[in-house]
């Protein structure tokens, strides 16, 4: 998922580039929202992993 996540970010910065502001805002919301996604998972991950050694 963070691959996607920069994928759509390197689409809104060449957009960006070329004055394509709908397109680089669009792919730029995209990828904010992959990237939370990405970092909650991530710290769910991160949680289970901690309590699944302590037990």
């Amino acid at each position: 998922m963070l691959r996607w996540t920069i994928i759509f970010f390197v689409i809104a910065i060449i957009a960006a580039i070329f004055g394509f502001g709908g397109i680089a805002a669009g792919a730029a919301s995209i990828a904010k929202i992959l990237f939370y996604i990405f970092l909650i998972l991530f710290i769910l991950s991160l949680v289970s992993g901690i309590f699944r050694k302590t037990e």
